[in-house]
């Protein structure tokens, strides 16, 4: 009989985007003969012998990057909540509930949604399907490394969910699935990442469905190495010890340059996934987004404030009508003169209360002329950072603040600032900063100010990366940069930044309602978006 786990997991992987899984059945039936399944198993199927989960290790890392469904995770979690709630992003689109801290149940659920269905059962079916294989025994540590951002992720917008047992139903035989403590969850990440960096093996299996690396094992370690640094830092506020000892690991084996980023080439030539996801949303398939989304003036002003060469990521959009959607459509004369750039106040609309009116701010003029990303970053064959160069820089200059660890704060911080900068290239040549501009820039303002000049300039860098989620999470832990919250009519929270995405309203009426209400009981501050995550300590 065909082993049940590769049978279900063949089932499952009906999101291949190489389409090169076309299962057309599998064979169930048993005999006393001893070579009957090999006689009997049609050559051109995957059986036990022949699947190779390289096909859905790919899956995993491009669900990463957005949802199949519209880009619904990355527009709804990243984008209108993340983005705007961290003044990265602006805009007044009623529906853009993360501007003014509106709870929209059916947003703060999405990434929920979306993540364990598509992103957290295909890497556990390949973590599975490869644990103790000789064969795949790369695959297999690549894919606890990309299981463990996965779910870091998820944990750090929700806080305790589902861990040990998601993505295990069928191998479990279980119906429902316990919540696990984020502080065990954290726990176990930090386990499984270390010993899958040591484990890789130059000797061992060609991971041949990397879309990050291309097989590259050495640039893998460094970048587990680096997600060890992002999760020990996150551990700051409740676990100082802890979070030392393995940013003390990571030194010395992080990224090395722009050159190691974690990122992933998009085209348009695919299926949907492959698509830029950010571009879905801001250009491509989204409603207004491409007129009314723009770069927040907190975020602007704080470029223009030191005469940052990033400004230049901004461009005044001169669009042809608000209902342009597809990208070749829209017109091309954009402005990247800094001193031309503002930026779009968080808590507007579009009514006519002057008190939250957009055009009764003193900085209205028309739409178009608030600042927009640059076409360069949001285009749909473009890219997708996953982790950087600059901001593993920048998690080592806090941890040498800290603790005086691993070298000069100051050193990595110049690093990270002039990395921060000549990244910019990688989306586009049109975005490209020479080294010698960022050179002077970095020495024209080095570190002064510690844990909270560190924290501002991972806000910037975050934003320009589009990881809007990462500006949120590093703001809940360091309080930097201090932003001055909205105070819009009818906001879920006081007029406070919100701190976690609520648990979704399906979880208490299916099969683990008896593990959420648990969960939900035990959330500082309560299940809503002033709750708290386990590390975001008061």
């Amino acid at each position: 009989m065909l082993n049940s786990k590769s049978r279900y997991a063949m089932k499952r992987n009906k999101l291949n985007i190489l389409a090169l899984l076309a299962l057309t059945g599998v064979l169930t039936t048993t005999s006393c003969t001893k070579d009957f399944i090999n006689i009997n198993t049609n050559p051109i199927t995957y059986g036990p012998t022949n699947f190779d989960p390289n096909f859905t290790l790919t899956t995993a890392q491009m669900t990463y990057t957005g949802s199949i469904d519209l880009a619904y995770d990355t527009w709804r979690a990243n984008l209108i909540y993340s983005g705007t709630m961290m003044q990265g992003l602006s805009s007044v689109i009623s529906y853009w509930a993360g501007d003014k801290y509106l709870l929209n149940p059916l947003y703060t659920s999405a990434y929920w949604e979306r993540a364990y269905d598509e992103q957290v059962k295909p890497i556990v079916d390949v973590v599975v399907m490869t644990n103790d294989n000789e064969k795949y025994k790369n695959v297999h540590q690549v894919a606890r490394i990309w299981k463990t951002l996965v779910f870091a992720r998820i944990t750090d917008l929700y806080g305790d969910v589902p861990y040990s047992e998601a993505g295990q139903g069928y191998y479990l035989k279980k119906l429902s699935t316990k919540y696990d403590k984020q502080q065990d969850i954290y726990m176990d990440m930090l386990k499984e990442i270390d010993e899958a960096v040591n484990a890789l093996d130059e000797n061992g299996d060609k991971v041949t469905g990397d879309a990050i690396y291309g097989g590259n094992l050495d640039k893998w370690r460094r970048l587990g190495n680096s997600i060890m640094l992002r999760l020990a830092m996150r551990l700051t506020k409740v676990d100082e010890n802890t979070a030392k000892t393995y940013a003390t690991k990571a030194i010395g084996k992080t990224l090395t340059g722009n050159g190691d980023n974690a990122i992933v080439k998009h085209d348009t030539k695919g299926l949907r996934i492959t698509k830029n996801r950010n571009s879905q949303v801001l250009v491509g398939d989204g409603g207004s987004e491409h007129y009314y989304v723009k770069w927040s003036n907190t975020f602007i002003d704080a470029l223009k404030s030191t005469n940052d060469p990033r400004i230049n990521v901004a461009a005044t959009m001169v669009w042809p009508d608000v209902n342009t959607k597809e990208f070749e459509n829209i017109n091309p004369n954009f402005v990247t003169d800094p001193t031309k750039q503002k930026g779009m106040p968080n808590g507007k609309d579009l009514n006519s209360n002057p008190q939250y009116a957009l055009s009764s701010h003193p900085s209205y003029t028309t739409i178009p002329e608030y600042s927009s990303p640059h076409p360069g970053m949001i285009k749909p064959d473009g890219i997708t950072f996953i982790l950087t160069y600059a901001e593993s820089e920048l998690l080592l200059a806090e941890a040498a603040e800290r603790w005086g660890i691993g070298g000069s704060a100051s050193t990595h911080y110049a690093n990270a600032v002039k990395a921060g900068i000549t990244f910019l290239g990688q989306y586009d040549d049109r975005l490209s900063i020479s080294e010698s501009t960022a050179e002077a820039y970095a020495n024209a303002h080095p570190l002064t100010d510690g844990v909270k000049q560190i924290s501002e300039q991972y806000w910037i860098h975050q934003n320009t990366a589009l990881n809007f989620y990462e500006s949120w999470a590093n703001w809940r832990r360091t309080g930097y940069p201090e932003l001055t919250p909205v105070d819009y009519p009818g906001n879920a929270t006081n007029a406070t930044i919100p701190r976690r995405f609520p648990y979704p309203s399906a979880e208490e009426a299916g099969t683990n309602r008896a593990y959420f209400k648990e969960a939900a009981a035990a959330i500082p501050g309560g299940d809503k978006l002033t709750g708290r995550v386990w590390w975001d300590k008061q």
